[in-house]
């Protein structure tokens, strides 16, 4: 199929006219973008919003492992950072009601390489309330809300100190807003370059009161949107003690004489350096819980990403740099 102009013109004209034209199209497009960028701007104060350290967005989360006892309890997620309680408060006709304050919200372990205090049937872990206290946040969440205030400012800059009729700068713009969206839906993803192993990721052990045992490790983060929390006995660990095999004859011995088999998780064979020492990991234990509040933010960055990447390629068709 092929288009013809009638009445003939020469090539010289028929360029011409093809150039005015094309930028028409640009001048409407670029137009167009500056709406395209309101929109954005109301999606991404949303997902704003959904990471605000306010107790309305609180999200009370159940970590529980699977057929056993060894883990159960709940944890309160208010922005980025993980808190002992909150305090919900309604105003009705100028009276300030407080209706709820919920309780304390605490892990309870039972391990056989933890054992609890005298009289009680489980370890318990329960976030300080004082002060002092060092805060629990998760850097992953840190990580997306930055990215998101970062998008914020962009489209700012963009509407009203840019150029809104300069194609380029428009498209430098909007390959800014892609690749920090991106980001952020891939940090809430919990891929591995952007989530940090745990033992490179210590925690401080005064965010628990009583504080965190030595040779437990506490290691929060974010996993396709939900609240990932990873729990390690660790025990020191001395190459002296290795047999050929890689085995420690200490343990060999012991399972033997019908002690108990070594663990049997995914790190067991693996040594580690955390907090400058050389470890083992006794027992691990993996629990999960689905918040709603990030499943709604990936969401809603998923949308932003395809739609940042359709006006990115809307504006490349009609610069004449599609490829």
């Amino acid at each position: 199929m092929s288009t013809a102009v009638w009445p003939p013109i020469s090539s010289e004209e028929l360029a011409r006219e093809e150039g005015a034209s094309q930028a028409r199209e640009l001048e409407w497009l670029l137009t167009q973008l500056q709406e395209t960028l309101k929109s954005l701007k109301e999606c991404l104060e949303e997902c704003a919003a959904l990471l605000a350290p306010r107790s309305e967005n609180a999200s009370i989360l159940v970590l529980s492992s699977l057929r056993s006892e060894s883990l159960k309890g709940l944890v309160t997620r208010v922005g980025t950072r993980i808190v002992k309680g909150v305090r919900t408060t309604w105003l009705r006709h100028a009276v300030k009601i407080i209706p709820l304050t919920s309780g304390l919200q605490n892990i309870k372990l039972r391990l056989t390489s933890l054992p609890p205090p005298r009289g009680s049937p489980y370890y318990e872990l329960t976030i300080s309330s004082a002060p002092q206290a060092p805060t629990l946040a998760i850097e992953q969440l840190t990580f997306v809300r930055t990215l998101i205030n970062a998008c914020l400012d962009v489209i700012d800059v963009t509407t009203w100190t840019g150029d809104a009729k300069n194609a380029n700068f428009i498209a430098g713009q909007f390959q800014l807003l892609f690749d920090n969206i991106q980001e952020a839906k891939n940090a809430l993803k919990g891929y591995s370059d952007v989530r940090r192993p745990w033992w490179e990721d210590a925690i401080d052990e005064q965010i628990f009161d009583p504080p965190l045992p030595h040779n437990v490790s506490f290691h929060l983060s974010i996993f396709d949107a939900a609240l990932r929390l990873e729990l390690r006995t660790l025990e020191i660990h001395n190459s002296a003690e290795e047999s050929h095999s890689g085995f420690s004859i200490r343990n060999t011995l012991a399972v033997a004489l019908g002690g108990a088999r070594p663990p049997t998780h995914d790190e067991a064979d693996r040594t580690f350096t955390y907090k400058g020492q050389e470890v083992r990991v006794k027992e691990k234990i993996t629990v999960e819980s689905q918040d709603p509040s990030l499943i709604s933010t990936m969401s809603k960055l998923s949308a932003l990403e395809h739609h940042v990447a359709l006006s990115r390629k809307a504006l490349s068709i009609v610069m004449g740099k599609d490829e």
